[in-house]
Protein backbone atom coordinates (compact mmCIF):
# COMPACT_ATOMS: atom_id res chain seq x y z
CA UNK A 1 0.00 0.00 0.00
CA UNK A 2 1.15 3.62 -0.52
CA UNK A 3 2.87 5.40 2.35
CA UNK A 4 0.53 7.50 4.48
CA UNK A 5 1.36 11.08 5.33
CA UNK A 6 3.31 11.71 8.50
CA UNK A 7 1.57 13.41 11.40
CA UNK A 8 1.55 17.19 11.24
CA UNK A 9 3.80 18.62 13.95
CA UNK A 10 6.64 21.09 14.35
CA UNK A 11 9.25 18.34 14.27
CA UNK A 12 8.27 17.47 10.69
CA UNK A 13 7.58 20.98 9.39
CA UNK A 14 10.63 22.68 10.88
CA UNK A 15 13.84 23.00 8.89
CA UNK A 16 16.89 21.95 10.95
CA UNK A 17 19.75 21.84 8.44
CA UNK A 18 20.90 25.27 7.25
CA UNK A 19 22.17 26.28 3.84
CA UNK A 20 25.87 26.00 4.65
CA UNK A 21 25.44 22.54 6.13
CA UNK A 22 23.28 21.48 3.18
CA UNK A 23 25.91 22.72 0.70
CA UNK A 24 28.62 20.92 2.67
CA UNK A 25 26.57 17.71 2.57
CA UNK A 26 26.21 17.98 -1.21
CA UNK A 27 30.00 18.37 -1.53
CA UNK A 28 30.52 15.43 0.80
CA UNK A 29 28.15 13.26 -1.22
CA UNK A 30 30.08 14.23 -4.35
CA UNK A 31 33.39 13.39 -2.67
CA UNK A 32 32.37 9.73 -2.45
CA UNK A 33 32.24 9.48 -6.26
CA UNK A 34 34.67 12.24 -7.33
CA UNK A 35 37.46 9.75 -7.93
CA UNK A 36 38.84 7.14 -10.32
CA UNK A 37 38.10 4.14 -8.11
CA UNK A 38 36.25 2.49 -11.01
CA UNK A 39 39.67 1.93 -12.59
CA UNK A 40 41.33 0.51 -9.47
CA UNK A 41 41.29 -3.03 -10.89
CA UNK A 42 42.83 -1.84 -14.17
CA UNK A 43 45.40 0.09 -12.15
CA UNK A 44 46.53 -3.13 -10.46
CA UNK A 45 46.47 -5.15 -13.70
CA UNK A 46 48.08 -2.61 -16.04
CA UNK A 47 50.39 -0.52 -13.85
CA UNK A 48 51.09 -1.97 -10.41
CA UNK A 49 51.10 -5.60 -11.63
CA UNK A 50 50.75 -7.86 -8.59
CA UNK A 51 50.67 -11.60 -9.14
CA UNK A 52 47.00 -12.66 -9.30
CA UNK A 53 47.51 -15.45 -6.78
CA UNK A 54 49.17 -13.05 -4.34
CA UNK A 55 46.43 -10.51 -4.97
CA UNK A 56 43.86 -13.13 -4.04
CA UNK A 57 45.80 -13.86 -0.83
CA UNK A 58 45.84 -10.15 0.07
CA UNK A 59 42.09 -10.02 -0.44
CA UNK A 60 41.53 -13.01 1.84
CA UNK A 61 43.77 -11.68 4.64
CA UNK A 62 42.25 -8.21 4.45
CA UNK A 63 38.81 -9.82 4.41
CA UNK A 64 39.48 -11.64 7.68
CA UNK A 65 40.68 -8.40 9.29
CA UNK A 66 37.66 -6.59 7.88
CA UNK A 67 35.30 -9.07 9.53
CA UNK A 68 37.21 -9.03 12.83
CA UNK A 69 37.29 -5.24 13.23
CA UNK A 70 33.55 -5.01 12.59
CA UNK A 71 32.95 -6.95 15.81
CA UNK A 72 34.37 -4.23 18.09
CA UNK A 73 34.40 -0.92 16.19
CA UNK A 74 30.60 -0.65 16.17
CA UNK A 75 30.52 -1.21 19.94
CA UNK A 76 33.17 1.50 20.49
CA UNK A 77 31.20 4.02 18.45
CA UNK A 78 27.89 3.24 20.18
CA UNK A 79 29.45 3.79 23.62
CA UNK A 80 30.85 7.18 22.60
CA UNK A 81 29.29 10.32 24.12
CA UNK A 82 31.01 13.69 23.60
CA UNK A 83 29.95 17.34 23.47
CA UNK A 84 30.36 17.16 19.68
CA UNK A 85 28.21 14.05 19.34
CA UNK A 86 28.57 10.33 18.93
CA UNK A 87 29.93 10.11 15.38
CA UNK A 88 31.53 13.44 14.48
CA UNK A 89 34.79 12.96 16.49
CA UNK A 90 35.71 9.80 14.56
CA UNK A 91 34.96 11.39 11.19
CA UNK A 92 37.23 14.35 11.91
CA UNK A 93 39.91 12.15 13.51
CA UNK A 94 40.21 9.79 10.52
CA UNK A 95 39.68 12.36 7.73
CA UNK A 96 43.34 13.28 7.14
CA UNK A 97 44.83 9.77 7.71
CA UNK A 98 42.26 8.32 5.29
CA UNK A 99 43.28 10.85 2.64
CA UNK A 100 46.98 10.04 3.13
CA UNK A 101 46.26 6.30 2.92
CA UNK A 102 44.41 6.66 -0.39
CA UNK A 103 47.23 8.82 -1.80
CA UNK A 104 49.69 6.05 -0.92
CA UNK A 105 47.40 3.60 -2.76
CA UNK A 106 47.75 5.50 -6.04
CA UNK A 107 51.43 6.34 -5.46
CA UNK A 108 52.49 2.69 -5.12
CA UNK A 109 54.00 2.48 -8.68
CA UNK A 110 56.46 5.24 -7.69
CA UNK A 111 57.99 2.94 -5.08
CA UNK A 112 58.08 -0.37 -6.98
CA UNK A 113 58.77 -1.79 -10.43
CA UNK A 114 56.51 -3.98 -12.56
CA UNK A 115 57.72 -7.38 -11.32
CA UNK A 116 54.48 -9.20 -10.29
CA UNK A 117 56.41 -11.31 -7.75
CA UNK A 118 58.13 -8.43 -5.93
CA UNK A 119 57.90 -9.36 -2.21
CA UNK A 120 58.33 -5.76 -1.07
CA UNK A 121 55.37 -4.70 -3.19
CA UNK A 122 53.29 -7.57 -1.81
CA UNK A 123 54.01 -6.55 1.81
CA UNK A 124 53.37 -2.86 1.08
CA UNK A 125 50.01 -3.60 -0.57
CA UNK A 126 48.95 -5.94 2.24
CA UNK A 127 49.86 -3.53 5.08
CA UNK A 128 48.24 -0.60 3.29
CA UNK A 129 45.05 -2.62 2.75
CA UNK A 130 44.87 -3.57 6.44
CA UNK A 131 45.42 -0.02 7.70
CA UNK A 132 42.95 1.52 5.25
CA UNK A 133 40.35 -1.12 6.11
CA UNK A 134 40.52 -0.43 9.85
CA UNK A 135 40.17 3.32 9.43
CA UNK A 136 37.55 2.84 6.75
CA UNK A 137 35.32 0.85 9.12
CA UNK A 138 35.41 3.62 11.74
CA UNK A 139 34.55 6.14 9.07
CA UNK A 140 31.81 4.05 7.46
CA UNK A 141 30.03 3.36 10.76
CA UNK A 142 30.28 6.99 11.89
CA UNK A 143 29.26 8.42 8.52
CA UNK A 144 26.11 6.31 8.32
CA UNK A 145 25.22 7.17 11.91
CA UNK A 146 25.74 10.89 11.38
CA UNK A 147 23.47 10.97 8.34
CA UNK A 148 20.70 9.20 10.28
CA UNK A 149 20.85 11.79 13.09
CA UNK A 150 21.47 15.01 11.15
CA UNK A 151 17.75 15.84 11.39
CA UNK A 152 14.77 14.28 13.22
CA UNK A 153 12.50 15.14 10.28
CA UNK A 154 12.05 12.30 7.73
CA UNK A 155 10.85 14.68 4.96
CA UNK A 156 13.94 16.86 5.44
CA UNK A 157 16.15 13.75 5.37
CA UNK A 158 14.63 12.69 2.04
CA UNK A 159 15.03 16.25 0.73
CA UNK A 160 18.72 16.29 1.71
CA UNK A 161 19.39 12.93 0.08
CA UNK A 162 17.58 13.99 -3.11
CA UNK A 163 19.36 17.36 -3.35
CA UNK A 164 22.74 15.73 -2.84
CA UNK A 165 22.11 12.99 -5.42
CA UNK A 166 20.77 15.40 -8.06
CA UNK A 167 23.33 18.18 -7.69
CA UNK A 168 26.38 15.95 -7.20
CA UNK A 169 25.60 14.11 -10.44
CA UNK A 170 26.50 17.26 -12.35
CA UNK A 171 30.21 16.95 -11.63
CA UNK A 172 31.00 13.82 -9.59
CA UNK A 173 31.67 11.66 -12.68
CA UNK A 174 34.12 14.08 -14.34
CA UNK A 175 37.29 12.34 -13.04
CA UNK A 176 36.05 8.92 -14.13
CA UNK A 177 35.11 10.22 -17.59
CA UNK A 178 38.42 12.02 -17.97
CA UNK A 179 40.30 8.93 -16.84
CA UNK A 180 38.61 6.78 -19.47
CA UNK A 181 39.61 9.25 -22.18
CA UNK A 182 43.19 9.45 -20.93
CA UNK A 183 43.54 5.64 -20.82
CA UNK A 184 42.38 5.42 -24.45
CA UNK A 185 44.77 8.17 -25.53
CA UNK A 186 47.68 6.35 -23.88
CA UNK A 187 46.70 2.87 -25.14
CA UNK A 188 46.29 4.13 -28.72
CA UNK A 189 49.58 6.10 -28.44
CA UNK A 190 47.94 9.46 -29.13
CA UNK A 191 49.77 11.11 -26.24
CA UNK A 192 53.29 10.38 -25.05
CA UNK A 193 52.45 9.94 -21.37
CA UNK A 194 52.74 6.71 -19.41
CA UNK A 195 49.76 5.02 -17.76
CA UNK A 196 51.66 5.23 -14.49
CA UNK A 197 51.79 9.03 -14.65
CA UNK A 198 48.11 9.26 -15.53
CA UNK A 199 47.01 7.02 -12.66
CA UNK A 200 49.26 8.65 -10.05
CA UNK A 201 48.30 12.21 -11.03
CA UNK A 202 44.57 11.59 -11.30
CA UNK A 203 44.43 9.30 -8.26
CA UNK A 204 46.31 11.60 -5.89
CA UNK A 205 44.67 14.77 -7.23
CA UNK A 206 41.09 13.56 -6.82
CA UNK A 207 41.89 12.07 -3.41
CA UNK A 208 43.07 15.42 -2.03
CA UNK A 209 40.03 17.25 -3.41
CA UNK A 210 37.69 14.61 -1.94
CA UNK A 211 39.44 14.75 1.41
CA UNK A 212 38.92 18.51 1.64
CA UNK A 213 35.22 18.26 0.69
CA UNK A 214 34.58 15.50 3.23
CA UNK A 215 36.42 17.29 6.05
CA UNK A 216 34.40 20.46 5.42
CA UNK A 217 31.14 18.57 5.99
CA UNK A 218 32.44 16.74 9.06
CA UNK A 219 33.37 20.09 10.67
CA UNK A 220 30.06 21.91 10.05
CA UNK A 221 27.64 18.96 10.45
CA UNK A 222 25.60 18.53 13.64
CA UNK A 223 23.86 15.56 15.24
CA UNK A 224 20.30 16.56 16.11
CA UNK A 225 18.67 13.31 17.25
CA UNK A 226 19.36 13.00 20.99
CA UNK A 227 20.98 9.78 22.13
CA UNK A 228 19.95 8.05 25.34
CA UNK A 229 22.14 8.96 28.29
CA UNK A 230 22.78 5.29 29.10
CA UNK A 231 25.28 3.58 26.81
CA UNK A 232 23.82 0.33 25.40
CA UNK A 233 25.86 -2.79 26.10
CA UNK A 234 26.57 -5.54 23.59
CA UNK A 235 23.55 -7.60 24.69
CA UNK A 236 21.22 -4.63 24.26
CA UNK A 237 22.80 -3.87 20.91
CA UNK A 238 22.17 -7.41 19.66
CA UNK A 239 18.60 -7.28 20.97
CA UNK A 240 17.98 -4.01 19.11
CA UNK A 241 18.98 -5.73 15.86
CA UNK A 242 17.12 -8.99 16.35
CA UNK A 243 13.79 -7.32 17.20
CA UNK A 244 14.10 -4.84 14.32
CA UNK A 245 12.37 -6.67 11.47
CA UNK A 246 12.80 -3.87 8.88
CA UNK A 247 16.55 -3.80 9.52
CA UNK A 248 16.77 -7.60 9.44
CA UNK A 249 15.17 -7.67 6.00
CA UNK A 250 17.58 -4.99 4.77
CA UNK A 251 20.51 -6.95 6.20
CA UNK A 252 19.36 -10.25 4.67
CA UNK A 253 18.86 -8.64 1.27
CA UNK A 254 22.32 -7.09 1.41
CA UNK A 255 23.81 -10.41 2.54
CA UNK A 256 22.35 -12.47 -0.31
CA UNK A 257 23.03 -9.68 -2.80
CA UNK A 258 26.69 -9.70 -1.74
CA UNK A 259 27.16 -13.07 -3.47
CA UNK A 260 27.03 -11.20 -6.79
CA UNK A 261 30.32 -11.66 -8.66
CA UNK A 262 31.54 -9.76 -11.72
CA UNK A 263 34.64 -9.62 -13.87
CA UNK A 264 34.06 -5.86 -14.20
CA UNK A 265 32.51 -3.95 -17.09
CA UNK A 266 35.72 -1.94 -17.52
CA UNK A 267 37.54 -5.14 -18.44
CA UNK A 268 34.88 -5.92 -21.06
CA UNK A 269 35.00 -2.42 -22.54
CA UNK A 270 38.80 -2.32 -22.70
CA UNK A 271 39.77 -5.92 -23.51
CA UNK A 272 36.85 -6.84 -25.79
CA UNK A 273 35.38 -3.68 -27.33
CA UNK A 274 38.75 -1.92 -27.28
CA UNK A 275 38.04 1.36 -25.50
CA UNK A 276 37.63 2.58 -21.93
CA UNK A 277 35.74 5.63 -23.26
CA UNK A 278 32.78 3.47 -24.33
CA UNK A 279 31.61 3.59 -20.72
CA UNK A 280 31.68 7.39 -20.88
CA UNK A 281 29.68 7.46 -24.12
CA UNK A 282 27.10 5.09 -22.66
CA UNK A 283 26.87 7.03 -19.41
CA UNK A 284 26.73 10.55 -20.90
CA UNK A 285 23.99 9.71 -23.40
CA UNK A 286 21.95 7.98 -20.71
CA UNK A 287 22.62 10.59 -18.01
CA UNK A 288 19.59 12.87 -18.68
CA UNK A 289 17.30 10.07 -17.56
CA UNK A 290 18.95 10.01 -14.13
CA UNK A 291 18.02 13.65 -13.52
CA UNK A 292 14.45 12.99 -14.66
CA UNK A 293 14.22 10.00 -12.31
CA UNK A 294 14.43 12.18 -9.18
CA UNK A 295 11.40 14.20 -10.25
CA UNK A 296 8.97 11.37 -9.59
CA UNK A 297 10.38 9.99 -6.30
CA UNK A 298 7.95 11.97 -4.12
CA UNK A 299 5.03 11.02 -6.37
CA UNK A 300 6.12 7.36 -6.32
CA UNK A 301 6.25 7.32 -2.50
CA UNK A 302 2.65 8.56 -2.38
CA UNK A 303 1.38 5.91 -4.79
CA UNK A 304 3.53 2.85 -4.06
CA UNK A 305 4.79 1.12 -0.94
CA UNK A 306 8.42 1.32 0.14
CA UNK A 307 8.68 -2.43 -0.47
CA UNK A 308 7.54 -2.14 -4.10
CA UNK A 309 9.90 0.77 -4.82
CA UNK A 310 12.80 -1.06 -3.18
CA UNK A 311 12.29 -4.12 -5.38
CA UNK A 312 11.79 -2.05 -8.52
CA UNK A 313 14.86 0.15 -7.99
CA UNK A 314 17.14 -2.74 -7.06
CA UNK A 315 16.24 -5.33 -9.71
CA UNK A 316 14.99 -3.59 -12.85
CA UNK A 317 18.62 -3.37 -13.97
CA UNK A 318 18.97 -7.16 -13.65
CA UNK A 319 16.24 -7.70 -16.23
CA UNK A 320 17.98 -5.28 -18.60
CA UNK A 321 21.33 -7.07 -18.10
CA UNK A 322 19.80 -10.41 -19.12
CA UNK A 323 18.53 -8.81 -22.33
CA UNK A 324 22.01 -7.43 -23.09
CA UNK A 325 23.52 -10.89 -22.57
CA UNK A 326 21.06 -12.47 -25.02
CA UNK A 327 21.85 -9.82 -27.63
CA UNK A 328 25.61 -10.17 -27.19
CA UNK A 329 25.53 -13.98 -27.31
CA UNK A 330 23.99 -13.99 -30.80
CA UNK A 331 26.56 -15.19 -33.33
CA UNK A 332 28.41 -17.46 -30.93
CA UNK A 333 31.47 -17.13 -28.73
CA UNK A 334 34.06 -16.57 -31.44
CA UNK A 335 34.95 -13.72 -33.78
CA UNK A 336 31.40 -13.57 -35.18
CA UNK A 337 29.84 -13.04 -31.76
CA UNK A 338 27.77 -9.87 -31.45
CA UNK A 339 29.41 -9.20 -28.05
CA UNK A 340 32.57 -8.18 -29.98
CA UNK A 341 30.78 -5.78 -32.34
CA UNK A 342 30.91 -2.26 -30.95
CA UNK A 343 28.44 -0.93 -33.56
CA UNK A 344 25.72 -3.16 -32.11
CA UNK A 345 26.73 -3.36 -28.47
CA UNK A 346 27.25 0.36 -27.87
CA UNK A 347 23.70 1.39 -28.99
CA UNK A 348 22.28 -1.54 -27.00
CA UNK A 349 24.22 -0.48 -23.91
CA UNK A 350 23.08 3.15 -24.34
CA UNK A 351 19.42 2.09 -24.43
CA UNK A 352 19.95 -0.21 -21.46
CA UNK A 353 21.71 2.55 -19.50
CA UNK A 354 18.97 5.08 -20.25
CA UNK A 355 16.25 2.70 -19.07
CA UNK A 356 18.23 1.75 -15.97
CA UNK A 357 18.99 5.37 -15.06
CA UNK A 358 15.29 6.19 -15.35
CA UNK A 359 14.99 4.36 -12.00
CA UNK A 360 18.07 6.00 -10.48
CA UNK A 361 16.17 8.33 -8.14
CA UNK A 362 14.27 5.45 -6.57
CA UNK A 363 17.42 3.31 -6.41
CA UNK A 364 19.45 6.00 -4.62
CA UNK A 365 16.91 7.67 -2.32
CA UNK A 366 14.70 4.81 -1.09
CA UNK A 367 17.40 2.49 0.40
CA UNK A 368 19.09 5.34 2.26
CA UNK A 369 15.85 6.53 3.80
CA UNK A 370 14.86 2.93 4.58
CA UNK A 371 17.99 2.56 6.70
CA UNK A 372 17.26 5.83 8.49
CA UNK A 373 13.66 4.78 9.16
CA UNK A 374 14.82 1.38 10.40
CA UNK A 375 17.08 3.16 12.92
CA UNK A 376 14.11 5.28 14.01
CA UNK A 377 12.22 1.99 14.41
CA UNK A 378 15.06 0.77 16.67
CA UNK A 379 14.63 3.86 18.86
CA UNK A 380 10.85 3.43 18.90
CA UNK A 381 11.05 -0.27 19.79
CA UNK A 382 13.84 -0.12 22.39
CA UNK A 383 14.13 3.46 23.64
CA UNK A 384 17.72 3.83 22.40
CA UNK A 385 19.64 3.90 19.11
CA UNK A 386 22.50 1.55 18.18
CA UNK A 387 23.73 2.90 14.85
CA UNK A 388 27.27 1.71 15.47
CA UNK A 389 26.49 -1.93 16.22
CA UNK A 390 23.75 -2.03 13.58
CA UNK A 391 26.00 -0.69 10.81
CA UNK A 392 28.78 -3.03 11.95
CA UNK A 393 26.46 -6.05 11.98
CA UNK A 394 24.94 -5.02 8.65
CA UNK A 395 28.35 -4.79 7.02
CA UNK A 396 29.80 -7.78 8.90
CA UNK A 397 27.89 -10.42 6.96
CA UNK A 398 28.14 -8.53 3.68
CA UNK A 399 31.89 -8.18 4.07
CA UNK A 400 32.17 -11.83 5.07
CA UNK A 401 30.80 -12.74 1.65
CA UNK A 402 32.30 -9.93 -0.43
CA UNK A 403 35.78 -10.45 0.89
CA UNK A 404 35.61 -13.97 -0.50
CA UNK A 405 33.83 -13.08 -3.74
CA UNK A 406 35.95 -9.94 -4.16
CA UNK A 407 39.17 -11.88 -3.86
CA UNK A 408 37.71 -14.37 -6.32
CA UNK A 409 37.76 -11.77 -9.10
CA UNK A 410 41.49 -12.20 -9.53
CA UNK A 411 41.07 -15.98 -9.32
CA UNK A 412 38.28 -15.89 -11.92
CA UNK A 413 40.43 -13.86 -14.31
CA UNK A 414 43.19 -16.39 -13.83
CA UNK A 415 40.74 -19.28 -14.40
CA UNK A 416 39.51 -17.93 -17.76
CA UNK A 417 43.08 -17.55 -18.98
CA UNK A 418 43.51 -13.79 -18.55
CA UNK A 419 47.13 -12.99 -19.44
CA UNK A 420 48.74 -9.99 -17.71
CA UNK A 421 51.47 -9.95 -20.35
CA UNK A 422 49.15 -10.19 -23.38
CA UNK A 423 48.90 -6.43 -23.95
CA UNK A 424 46.02 -4.22 -25.03
CA UNK A 425 43.27 -6.12 -26.90
CA UNK A 426 45.28 -9.33 -27.18
CA UNK A 427 43.33 -11.71 -24.90
CA UNK A 428 42.15 -14.98 -26.53
CA UNK A 429 38.64 -15.34 -28.06
CA UNK A 430 37.52 -17.67 -25.25
CA UNK A 431 38.77 -15.23 -22.62
CA UNK A 432 36.95 -12.33 -24.28
CA UNK A 433 33.60 -14.11 -24.28
CA UNK A 434 34.12 -15.14 -20.67
CA UNK A 435 34.81 -11.50 -19.78
CA UNK A 436 31.53 -10.51 -21.46
CA UNK A 437 29.47 -13.20 -19.73
CA UNK A 438 31.08 -12.62 -16.35
CA UNK A 439 30.53 -8.86 -16.60
CA UNK A 440 26.89 -8.91 -17.72
CA UNK A 441 25.14 -12.14 -16.68
CA UNK A 442 27.17 -13.53 -13.78
CA UNK A 443 26.39 -10.61 -11.40
CA UNK A 444 22.65 -11.15 -11.96
CA UNK A 445 22.77 -14.92 -11.52
CA UNK A 446 24.87 -14.81 -8.36
CA UNK A 447 23.02 -11.91 -6.71
CA UNK A 448 19.39 -12.82 -7.45
CA UNK A 449 18.71 -14.21 -3.95
CA UNK A 450 18.90 -10.66 -2.59
CA UNK A 451 15.41 -10.18 -4.03
CA UNK A 452 13.54 -12.53 -1.69
CA UNK A 453 13.94 -10.81 1.73
CA UNK A 454 12.52 -7.63 0.21
CA UNK A 455 9.06 -9.21 0.06
CA UNK A 456 8.97 -9.40 3.89
CA UNK A 457 9.76 -5.73 4.62
CA UNK A 458 6.89 -4.38 6.74
CA UNK A 459 7.57 -0.78 7.86
CA UNK A 460 4.97 1.41 6.17
CA UNK A 461 1.45 2.79 6.24
CA UNK A 462 -0.22 3.24 9.62
CA UNK A 463 2.61 1.53 11.48
CA UNK A 464 5.12 4.08 10.19
CA UNK A 465 2.77 6.95 11.03
CA UNK A 466 2.28 5.69 14.60
CA UNK A 467 6.03 5.25 15.04
CA UNK A 468 6.86 8.83 14.15
CA UNK A 469 3.99 10.26 16.20
CA UNK A 470 5.21 8.45 19.33
CA UNK A 471 8.87 9.20 18.61
CA UNK A 472 8.11 12.92 18.46
CA UNK A 473 6.54 12.79 21.91
CA UNK A 474 9.40 10.74 23.39
CA UNK A 475 12.12 12.95 21.93
CA UNK A 476 10.45 16.07 23.29
CA UNK A 477 10.45 14.55 26.81
CA UNK A 478 14.09 13.39 26.45
CA UNK A 479 15.23 16.85 25.38
CA UNK A 480 13.44 18.45 28.35
CA UNK A 481 15.02 15.95 30.76
CA UNK A 482 18.51 16.54 29.34
CA UNK A 483 18.02 20.31 29.55
CA UNK A 484 16.82 20.06 33.17
CA UNK A 485 19.77 17.84 34.11
CA UNK A 486 22.18 20.30 32.51
CA UNK A 487 20.64 23.21 34.43
CA UNK A 488 20.86 21.26 37.69
CA UNK A 489 24.48 20.35 37.03
CA UNK A 490 25.33 23.99 36.28
CA UNK A 491 23.58 25.13 39.46
CA UNK A 492 25.57 22.63 41.54
CA UNK A 493 28.80 23.79 39.92
CA UNK A 494 28.07 27.43 40.74
CA UNK A 495 27.15 26.51 44.31
CA UNK A 496 30.44 24.64 44.77
CA UNK A 497 32.38 27.59 43.37
CA UNK A 498 30.71 29.96 45.80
Amino acid sequence: MPETALPQSDVYNRRYVGRIETAAYVLFDSSKSFNIDAYATRFVLDVLKINLVRLTLIGLINGIWDVVNDTFIGVIVDKTRTRWGKFKPYLILFAVPATIGTCLFWMAPLFFGTDPNDSGKFIYWLVLALVREGGGTFRSVSETGLLSTITPSPPERVSLITKAEVISQIWESFPEIAMGILIDLVNHKVIGVSLKSVYVTMGVGTTIVCGIMALLFFVVAKERVSQSVERPNIKEGMKSILNNRPMLMIMLSDFFGAFSISAGMDNYYIDVLGSASIKNVVRVLGAPMSFVSFSYVTWARRHFSTKALWIFGAHFGDLLAVMIFLIGSAGGKGKNGVFRKAKIMIPAMIIKEGLWLSTWGVKKVIPKEMFNEAMDYCEWKNGYRTEGMTVAAKSFFVKLVRNVTGSLQAALLNAIGYDLAAGFGMQSDATKYSLFAMSVLLPVATGIFGLFPKFFYNLGGEKREQMYRELFERRAVLCRNIAAASEQEEACRRQNLS
